[in-house]
């Protein structure tokens, strides 16, 4: 059954099977007979990604999944789904050119025959089908769109599937359709389960709009719905938002457990951040904060409040309503009245300052958490002028903390911070040599980063015995979608590494290389675009640097 074991990261493994049904028999196992400290289990083409809330975990899980043999996929209360599908994607004409067959045939392969739903994964409701009768091998772009519109229907590898919301993706988009993918008020939220039989169906684009104009009607307009998630004015004191800077979230520790449905872990992104602020306001440290993206934010109290301000270095300052204003520490709690104005300037070190108020942030959670994921939609939406944030209560918190050391890595003597991370799951794909490379050369964070990861690329310094330049790769085909780990270093074709944050899609289609350890994502989530950096590879066991050729 289990053909390999890979290291993916510092707490998770990657179990390579003999088939989709070996897969899909595993996946079923683990999720009725989880392993010790097993947080998630994401089944893949021929994968299964194993995340751990431990090494130890680890180390032992490797014993025990290789001794499971001879399991048995069972569909259990398996559906059949209709996709009403308009086939005029981007990429249709240049695709069947690629497979040399024409758009018609093309529509006709793809809506001729029924498909199986296999597994969840990239996205809340992303799931990937596999036809039942004919396969083609569909490449994948080089590059991936950094926005795919909303419920594009698209192919990859031997999968069809359709994007629920904006979102990346390197597939190749045949279509569009009106189906909501992602619905938290359905029992099952997918609406496309593992086992599901699903038929594409051609329609003309009339058809479609009509159906859209039909699905939205007797409900909330998005605009609405949107509304609806923000949080909402109550009696206890909180903060109202003037102005909400960049980027305004809300977050906490995140939503752990559920990537097997598309949900990443989302969360804060400096978590070192969070919890010193909270431990600075007496509140547990997951409780929930305020996720400010290079400052800028302005926020009115309406009562009076107990905060502090972590993460990333700004001026920080509070105007009373009669005019008077002080300036604030970081990471110093302080106290606002009603009518106080706190105003937060621009970050000069660091990306993302974080806001704990005490008592914490109240809110209608979506699977558990509070977090804003830009990946998903789960959680509220980025904050904007008007809304308000009530705080919970404060009655037996911890007392207020002493004034702390910041939690920002520093740079080394050329300005470079360093990442550790481990190798694999796929640096085989890379030579020696090229996986050197990855360790020797300096990398630069481009102007495309954000919560779900960032872009990297070769960066000048003066010591380059060579010229930087991106990755080559030993392999060059396809690799069938996978489990991603958060800090993952994904590859692209063109050899510039990609590295996952918080919201990053939980399965990917390039090889990833190697894994930044938990330990120094912080450090990651703080990095500010043409910020330059280096990757020092160590031991998963120790955290010892690795002598290079190791």
């Amino acid at each position: 059954m289990i053909t390999g074991i890979r290291p993916a990261g510092r707490l998770g493994l990657l179990l390579e099977l003999a088939s989709l049904d070996d897969v899909l028999a595993l996946h079923q196992y683990l999720k009725a007979n989880p392993l010790a400290g097993q947080i998630d289990a994401v089944a893949a083409a021929r994968t299964i990604m194993v995340t751990f809330s431990h090494r130890d975990h680890v180390r032992s899980a490797r014993q025990e999944v290789t001794a499971l043999t001879d399991l048995e996929f069972t569909t259990g209360d398996s559906s059949s789904k209709t996709i009403e599908v308009v086939y005029d994607g981007e990429d249709l004409a240049s695709l069947a050119e690629t497979l040399q067959m024409s758009t018609e045939a093309l529509i006709a392969w793809h809506s001729g025959q029924k498909w199986r739903g296999a597994f969840g994964g990239f996205a809340p409701g992303f799931t990937y089908c596999t036809p039942l009768e004919s396969a083609q091998a569909i490449p994948r772009r080089s590059s991936p769109r950094t926005q795919v519109p909303e419920k594009s229907v698209a192919v990859a590898g031997e999968f069809s599937a359709v994007y629920p919301r904006v979102s990346p993706g390197g597939w190749q988009l045949i279509g569009r359709t009106s189906a909501q993918m992602w619905d938290l008020s359905r029992e099952h939220p997918g609406l496309v389960a593992p086992g599901d039989t699903v038929e594409y169906v051609p329609v003309p684009a009339e058809r479609l709009t009509l159906s859209s104009a039909t699905e939205h009607s007797g409900g909330p307009e998005p605009d609405d719905a949107a509304e609806a998630q923000q949080p909402q004015p109550g009696s206890s004191p909180g903060l109202s938002v003037e102005q909400p800077g960049m980027q305004l979230l809300i977050q906490d520790l995140g939503r752990p457990g559920y990537s097997d449905l598309g949900v990443s872990r989302a969360g804060v992104a400096d978590e070192a951040a969070a919890r010193q602020a909270n431990r600075l306001v007496g509140n547990p440290e997951d409780a929930a904060v305020l996720e400010a993206l290079q400052g800028g934010a302005a926020l009115r109290a309406t009562g009076t409040l107990v905060m502090a301000a972590t993460g990333a270095e700004l001026p920080l300052s509070v105007t009373a309503e009669e005019g008077s204003t002080r300036n604030l520490q970081m990471r110093t709690p302080f106290v606002l009245t009603a009518g106080d104005l706190l105003q937060l300037g621009q970050a000069d070190r660091g990306l993302r300052t974080v806001l704990a108020i005490r008592g914490g942030i109240t809110g209608q959670s979506e699977l558990g958490s509070l977090s804003s994921d830009t990946m998903s939609g789960l959680g509220p939406a980025a904050l904007s002028p008007g809304n308000t944030i009530t705080a919970g209560n404060a009655a037996g918190r911890n007392p207020v903390g002493e004034p702390e050391p910041s939690t920002l890595a520093s740079p080394d003597e050329t300005g470079a911070l360093t990442l550790r991370f481990t190798y694999g799951p796929r640096e085989d794909w890379f030579e020696a040599a090229e996986q050197q490379r990855l360790a020797t050369q300096a990398w630069k964070v481009t102007q495309q980063a954000n919560r779900i990861g960032i872009r990297l690329e070769p960066a000048v310094t003066a010591e380059e015995g060579d010229q930087p330049r991106p990755l080559q790769r030993a392999r060059n085909e396809e690799l069938p979608s996978e489990g991603v780990a958060r800090g993952s270093l994904q590859m692209p074709p063109q050899g510039n590494p990609v590295l996952f944050l918080n919201d990053h899609p939980v399965t990917g289609g390039y090889p990833v290389i190697g894994v930044i350890i938990p330990q120094d994502l912080p450090a990651a989530a703080q990095l500010r675009p043409g910020e330059t950096l280096r990757l020092r590879p160590v031991d998963p066991d120790t955290l010892t640097p690795l002598t290079l050729g190791d």
